[in-house]
């Protein structure tokens, strides 16, 4: 088994466990597991989330 398919399969074992253990759900779980795995692969492909000091709580007034 590859590594991806682990991951979705320890993933789902999470799901089923946290949902209270259900059954005739697997695929459900199947299916939500894989859609998190790939979610969580295209956020590492674009690399970190950096804020932008310029927006936000973190930006000085133009006062200041």
């Amino acid at each position: 088994m590859d590594s991806r398919e682990e991951r979705i399969k320890r993933r789902a074992y999470e799901i089923w466990e946290r949902e209270g253990r259900p059954t005739g759900r697997e695929q459900e779980h199947w299916d939500q597991a894989v859609q998190e795995i790939e979610a969580e692969g295209s956020e590492t492909e674009r690399g970190p989330v950096v804020s932008d000091p310029s927006v936000g709580d973190g930006a000085k007034s133009w006062k200041d």
